[in-house]
């Protein structure tokens, strides 16, 4: 989908808005999926969570080809090696941050998935040096902007993932809540998020540029961590409304210059390769947070002093909350390395169009 808005809309004011729209939709899906994978798991089975995507895909396939043009052809072997490596790498890499996240980084099988991504990412490098038409043109991280997008992508989903994993908990595990209500306290964050992108879509980035909207979006997210790192097992639902609604606003600032960033100065026929990095190192960023996050939690939670005369609920529930502050603290750590990143590589003005071709 980036692909096409990239190579559809011209860089500038158009492919700005196209960005916000584009994330105004996926913000809008969350949206219902939170509320209706809550309905789903509530009044039937978690299954359906599963199942539900196949007539929302088989909708998709019959509107793509209504709906979506053709682009012009290219010439040209496909690049296999590159695309085999990579797949098989990165899902190396995901399986070891999963793995650790569950066996510890210590465990055989997550070195062994580490290593093997390791080697095959190194090869995919080779490989793309060599190919004539590679799937990835190494020239995209030339530009530094660029390759502080896509760095950027990475750092501020891994940063984000722990929000919603901990929330999650924190709302079930401690408030009692059903999936149905946990999904619905969620909305506040869906909310802010959606209006923040389309400001910044829309007003922000032409009146004040990218990186400055990327660097206050960032900080907005950055304190909303640091407040939930305050959290405590006595507290309810308002405790956290405040952090959920300043990180909606946060978040939503940022990611639409950040992504337009990541697509600057790409030529139309390497859109879909600026694209799916975008997209890579947001999945290898959430896997990469989470597996964090989880070590850090599983740490200070088992460290946690035991309240003196306390039941064995409430016990659990201060231990839940002194790991979970930690794991907010280290997501905010995250967030503001983001920031640093933003600011050493960014520009204000991203660089015009460039050939990447070699």
């Amino acid at each position: 989908v980036l692909a096409l808005l990239a190579s559809e809309f011209p860089e500038g004011r158009e492919r700005t808005r196209a960005l916000g729209l584009y994330s105004a939709a996926s913000v809008g899906g969350a949206a219902i999926g939170l509320v209706a994978g809550g309905m789903l798991v509530q009044w039937t089975s978690w299954r359906w969570v599963m199942f539900v995507n196949v007539p929302v895909g088989l909708g998709l396939l019959v509107a793509a080809l209504v709906v979506v043009r053709n682009s012009a052809r290219a010439a040209g072997r496909f690049d296999l090696g590159g695309a085999i490596s990579s797949t098989v790498g990165m899902t190396a890499l995901v399986y070891g941050f999963v793995h650790a996240a569950s066996d510890g980084w210590q465990s055989t099988t997550t070195l062994a998935s580490f290593a093997l991504g390791a080697v095959l990412m190194a090869a995919f490098v080779l490989i793309e040096r060599r190919a004539a038409m590679p799937v990835v043109p190494l020239g995209l991280f030339a530009d530094r902007g660029r390759a502080g997008a896509y760095i950027g992508r990475l750092l501020l989903v891994a940063g984000m993932t722990g929000m919603f994993f901990f929330l999650t908990l924190f709302l079930q595990d401690v408030l009692g809540y059903g999936p149905l209500t946990t999904g619905m306290a969620f909305l506040p964050v869906t909310v802010a998020l959606f209006t923040s992108a389309q400001f910044s879509a829309r007003v922000w980035v032409e009146r004040f540029g990218p990186r400055r909207v990327i660097l206050a979006g960032l900080a907005l997210s950055t304190l909303s961590m640091l407040w939930l790192s305050r959290l405590g097992a006595g507290d309810s639902y308002l405790d956290v409304l405040g952090p959920l609604i300043l990180f909606g606003a946060g978040n939503g600032a940022a990611f639409v210059p950040l992504t337009s960033v990541g697509l600057s100065g790409v030529p139309a026929q390497q859109s879909g390769a600026a694209s799916g990095l975008m997209n890579a190192m947001q999945q290898v960023g959430g896997s990469l947070g989470l597996a964090v996050l989880v070590t850090v939690f599983g740490s200070a939670s088992r460290g946690a002093q035991a309240l003196p005369g306390a039941g064995a609920v409430a016990q659990a529930h201060h231990a839940f909350a002194v790991g979970a502050d930690q794991a907010f603290l280290a997501s905010a750590g995250l967030l503001a390395l983001t920031l640093v990143m933003i600011v050493v590589l960014v520009r204000q003005h991203p660089r015009e169009s460039l050939d990447l071709a070699a």
